[in-house]
Formats: C-alpha cells, structure tokens, sequence
C-alpha cells in the first residue's frame, strides 16, 4: 500500500465572535501537536488570514514555532504565507530561525491572498500584489544564499543562514495562469490546492521554456477535511454549527474572479454536509476508504470552536482505532 498522508491541520478558527477567548485553544493545540508528532501523523499544518471574526490564524510563523519547541519528527507547513504581506528581510530572517528550530522540518507554501482587507490592514498595495510577490520572492532567495547581496541601495547580508541548503523547502501556490509562470519563472515547485490539470500544463511548459526543474503538487482530497466519530449524524447534529462558522466566514471572502477551492455556500448544516467539503466518518468508513486507495487524511480538531474533548476523541480514534489497522 502506498504511505498513507496523514496531516492535523492547525488554523485555529473558533466561534465568529472577535471578543472570544483562545487560550485554551491554543495551549490544546500544542498538545495535539505533540501528540501527533508521538503518534507517528506526517505533517501539522496551518494557514494565514487577517481581520477574520473567528480568529482564523493570522501569525502562522509563531505558531509553526511553537510546534517545532514541541515536537521531533512531524513536518511543519504553512498552506499558505502570504508572502506579500511581510518586509522580505524581515520574513527571511524569521524563516531561517523557525528552519534552524525545525532542523528542516518546516516547509510553506508561497501564496499572494485574495482580500484587499488584508494588504490595506497592513499598508501594502493590494494593484501591486503581483510585483510585491515577485520582489520577496527574489529577496528571500537571494538571503538565503551564502553571498551579500544588495537591498534598497545597500549591501546585505542576512543571518542566520537557514538548516536546509540551498534554502528552506517551499512551493508558489495559487489557482491562476500567473502563479503556474510564477513558480516556473523562480524555478520553484509549484503548489495549486486541488487538482487543476491545465494549470500544472503551464507550469510543466514555462519550467521548460526557462530551462528550469520543478514540479508540481496537490492534496488528493483538495481541501476535504476529516473528522471522526461513531455516530456521524449525530456528530452533525451537534457540532456541525461550529464546521459552519469556519465555512460561512470562508464562503464571505469570496471574490468574483479569484478562484477558490470549497468554493460553494452553504446556507445550513445539512448544505454543508451534503457539499462534502468536510466529512464526519467513523472509524470502519475511513478505513474502508483507505484499503480502497486512499491516501491522504486531513484532520481539523480544533474546527470553529469544537470543543476541545470532541477535538480530542477524533484525534484518537484516528491514531487509536484507524492508523493501527492500516
């Protein structure tokens, strides 16, 4: 069989109140962090936005390190940092540090966003976008080479290096002909959240007009997220109201032009459901779905304000009564 993916995805929505506490989610969210890492899961994984009434992680750099202080073996990803958003020196000093602390576990996923909100909360110039990705781009590559290099009219030299030579490992994500060149251009992998065969024909053609290498990678499941119980209707039944408070903030972002995956509204719990972008299963069904060929397994324990035990009682079903049987 081939390696089963499994990944405990860490973006830390809660209820859709901006006044709600988050502590004990956050201290919960280590600790299922350490727990994945003790339990043999692939990757934990996160992803940034700003300005959300859920919370929605806006500091995914300081919570991708706190995780390294916590675990060993586990991957650590970002999917996606919006590299834009962040004075290039600045980002590449932080990602050489948070490289250092996961000893080359960390990796990202380069992404331009999609919210104007998010460049204006921060000064930045959401008509310049596509010149500001290139421009971090460049600087961070350049960065985290072994030569100064020059910056704004002076010579720099950013330290520390980063554990992973040539640089950390990241991809340029995006759903748009100008992220597949993108990624082709910088000679870089290439990252679309689902399936897009046409884009990854881009990129495939651009890597070979620029002489470069690359590839391309996508979750099997796009962005389907999983969760255990022994009751799925039940488990609908009372907290499918906390998977809506992640999937309505999510579906508000949505920009006419601006593709995104879990594109679809859902007016109610039972909308969602049926849309499938999360799964309730038990234990028997997701194994089924395994020895049937699946190969990847998202976990979001911490969804829209679950509570913390339901968070915790999925996770264990899957390390518990689904991984053993693999």
């Amino acid at each position: 069989m081939t390696e089963l993916l499994t990944a405990l995805r860490l973006n830390m929505t809660n209820v859709a109140n901006p006044a709600a506490p988050h502590g004990d989610r956050y201290r919960a969210a280590l600790e299922m962090a350490e727990f994945a890492d003790h339990s043999g899961l692939t990757a934990i994984s996160g992803e940034e936005h700003h300005l959300a009434a859920t919370g929605w992680l806006p500091s995914p750099l300081l919570l991708a390190a706190a995780v390294a202080g916590r675990t060993r073996r586990i991957r650590i990803s970002i999917n996606a940092l919006i590299v834009p958003l962040y004075d290039p020196i600045r980002l590449a000093e932080d990602i050489a540090v948070l490289d250092n602390l996961a000893q080359g576990r960390f990796s990202f996923v380069a992404g331009m966003g999609y919210r104007p909100e998010e460049y204006r909360a921060v000064g930045k110039e959401w008509s310049r976008r596509g010149a500001l990705m290139d421009r971090c781009l460049s600087v961070l590559l350049k960065a985290w080479g072994d030569e100064p290099f020059e910056y704004d009219g002076a010579v720099v030299n950013v330290t520390p290096k980063p554990h992973t030579r040539p640089h950390p490992f990241f991809f340029v994500g995006g759903m748009t002909v100008a992220a597949a060149r993108r990624a082709a251009r910088f000679g870089l992998p290439f990252s679309p959240p689902m399936a897009m065969p046409e884009l990854v024909t881009v990129y495939t053609d651009e890597l070979r007009k620029h002489g470069k290498t690359g590839f391309a990678y996508y979750p099997e499941n796009g962005s389907t997220v999983t969760l255990l119980h022994p009751d799925p209707d039940e488990a609908w039944s009372r907290y499918g109201e906390f998977i809506m408070n992640e999937a309505v903030e999510y579906s508000g972002w949505k920009r006419d032009g601006v593709p995104r995956p879990n594109e679809a509204p859902a007016a109610s719990v039972a909308d969602l459901r049926r849309l499938n972008n999360v799964e309730i299963l038990t234990p028997d069904q997701l194994l089924a779905q395994i020895h049937g060929g699946r190969k990847d397994i998202v976990m979001n324990p911490l969804v829209g304000g679950l509570p913390i035990d339901e968070g915790w009682a999925s996770l264990h079903r899957l390390v518990d009564e689904v991984l053993p049987n693999v």
